[in-house]
């Protein structure tokens, strides 16, 4: 009898635990993207989706769905969906929307795909590199507003990534030679053209910084490896001298005998 009161509380238990563990891992409101990009070059096209999972758990039961970009020619498509199936469906062309969003369309997930191309640039900064707003995702509720999602991207033409490269380039190869005073002048010089829009001569001067630190590095490992061959004649002039004073000690040491 003990053994079968003793494995009814031992069910009773493990209900528990595991109801416990089902409450713990409840659904809540998230956010997931998929095709968010890190750089993109400027007029290239940007596909991007964002699904909110669960958007009234932790949340209110009426708010608004806020969205702005930076993407020109832009189109947002926000679908609502209760177990996959479409509840409704609302097309945006402008670079922000607004829509609101209730419990009581039964929606258990919005997703928002949003196309558009990379903008231009009218400031481009080095470190940090210049930036775009992808996308910024916000839930209103009153006076209440909570971002929830803020995507940037790196944007570029094809002459200022050239001019990005070529700097860090010269930059690795600067490091690699332990710093060079000249080379690093050389660099800034190139980093403030690039900051210009004068990325030719940002290339141009990257790549004499870049040609001056592998010299000093190659002037630098040749000096080492004069000092590593003068050391090692030294050692062996030492050796060779010892043993030849050694020679004539035991000469000397023999005619003495005699």
């Amino acid at each position: 009898m003990n053994l079968i009161r003793c494995s009814n509380k031992t069910a009773a238990l493990l209900c528990v635990v595991a109801l416990l563990a089902t409450a713990g891992t409840a659904s809540a409101f998230s956010v997931s993207a998929d095709g968010v990009p890190t750089e993109t070059a400027v007029n290239e096209e940007v596909s991007v989706t964002y699904t909110i999972d669960d958007p009234f758990t932790d949340a209110p039961n009426e708010w608004t769905l806020t969205g702005s970009t930076e993407l020109q020619n832009v189109s947002w498509t926000v679908t609502v969906l209760r177990a996959g199936n479409q509840v409704n469906q609302e097309t945006y062309g402008d670079q922000s929307f607004e829509q609101d969003l209730d419990i009581d369309d039964n929606g258990d997930q919005v997703r928002i795909e949003l196309v558009g191309t990379t903008p231009g640039i009218s400031n481009y900064t080095y470190d940090p590199a210049q930036n775009y707003q992808v996308a910024s995702l916000n839930r209103v509720s009153g006076n209440n507003e909570d971002e929830f999602r803020n995507d940037t991207a790196h944007h570029y033409t094809e002459e200022s990534q050239a001019a990005r490269q070529a700097i860090d380039d010269a930059q690795a190869a600067i490091d690699a030679a332990g710093g060079n005073e000249n080379a690093e002048e050389l660099i800034s010089s190139a980093i403030s053209s690039y900051e210009n829009g004068n990325f030719q001569n940002a290339q141009d001067l990257a790549g004499q910084a870049e040609s001056q630190a592998q010299q000093a590095q190659q002037s630098a490992q040749t000096q080492r490896t004069l000092l590593l061959v003068g050391g090692g004649l030294v050692v062996l002039l030492l050796l060779v001298g010892g043993g030849y004073y050694a020679y004539t000690q035991m000469g000397e040491d023999d005619y003495s005998k005699l």
